[in-house]
């Protein structure tokens, strides 16, 4: 598929629920969210459904997010659905790794194509305090899981919220000493994120820069998303940026999301999209919801506008709701 302004949207992030075991400090209050009802959420059929239309558009790439996927019964059975769809190349997951451990052979033997692990400090009273209710030995334990996996591609996800005290740099290292590559990604201004004081990607540079040495651009692409990537001298993995409002990336955005209430999103930060659930619902034929995918695909924005005040149509909802 393109959009209007000639872009090529051949990726899409799929939350399956709305639910989540910790209570990240920019993604949801402490007494956490009003979840969606059962009958609300797409059921696993609907999506693999969803998925078979949108490989026919020209979708190849599929995130699987939450909340925390793996909460769900059986995500690794829609997950193994989904890779058997034809046209879809890659299939990958992003997990806070609390639960990860548990499933970690199932994803390797069904082929999983890639694993992104949130991992926002690696202190365990600073997580603690991040996840409010998170323990970060579950997620060293199943990042050492995983990485038994030689052939399983493991990003590190960190969302930098308190430079002082997070540790940042011990988080890069996790590249320097395993296999796996850490991505940076800066604080979004949805929901609790607003509250939280923003760390731009030339900051975090020059705190590594300082440590460990020059950053080296590394140009070849390592994933779906919009990471770009430099190298570390004595560092197995690269260090990667996400900064979609200090360099912002929206003239090359491949991407869409799909809500676990079936709701297509077009732009992280705006609620313009379509109800994909309530056609289904409603007897939706395959060509219409195809007519519907391209027509809410046709008008995506052509950027977001975060830094701007009074946006019309600007998402109200939580992260985690949002999959985002």
């Amino acid at each position: 598929m393109q959009d209007r302004f000639g872009r090529t949207i051949d990726y899409i992030r799929i939350s399956v629920t709305d639910r989540c075991n910790l209570r990240c400090l920019y993604c949801m209050p402490e007494e956490g969210i009003e979840l969606c009802q059962c009958e609300d959420v797409l059921r696993y059929e609907e999506f693999v459904r969803l998925c078979r239309i949108f490989a026919k558009l020209g979708t190849k790439k599929i995130k699987i997010t939450g909340g925390e996927a793996l909460v769900r019964k059986d995500a690794v059975n829609l997950i193994r659905a989904i890779k058997g769809i034809e046209g879809i190349e890659q299939v990958t997951l992003t997990t806070n790794g609390i639960l990860l451990g548990d499933y970690i052979e199932e994803l390797a033997d069904i082929g999983i194509d890639g694993i992104n692990i949130s991992i926002d400090s690696l202190d365990k009273e600073e997580f603690k305090k991040l996840t409010r209710v998170g323990n970060v030995d579950k997620v060293k334990e199943s990042l050492a899981k995983a990485l038994t996996y030689p052939d399983l591609k493991i990003k590190i996800n960190c969302v930098p919220c308190d430079g002082d005290n997070q540790n940042l740099l011990d988080v890069a290292a996790l590249a320097k000493d395993n296999p796996v590559h850490v991505r940076f990604i800066e604080m979004m201004p949805i929901g609790e994120g607003k509250q939280f004081k923003f760390l731009d990607e030339d900051s975090i540079k020059a705190m590594i820069e300082e440590k460990y040495g020059r950053l080296t651009p590394f140009d070849a692409k390592l994933g779906n998303g919009p990471s770009h990537y430099f190298s570390l001298q004595g560092f197995q993995g690269k260090i990667g940026f996400i900064s979609a409002i200090s360099h912002k990336f929206c003239h090359e955005c491949n991407r869409i999301r799909l809500t676990c209430t079936g709701y297509l999103k077009t732009c992280l930060q705006y609620d313009i999209g379509t109800d994909l659930k309530e056609l289904i619902r409603h007897g939706a034929s395959d060509a219409m919801l195809e007519e519907a995918i391209v027509r809410a695909v046709q008008a995506k924005p052509m950027e977001h506008s975060f830094l701007q005040k009074n946006i019309a149509c600007e998402e109200q909802g939580k992260m985690s709701a949002i999959g985002g």
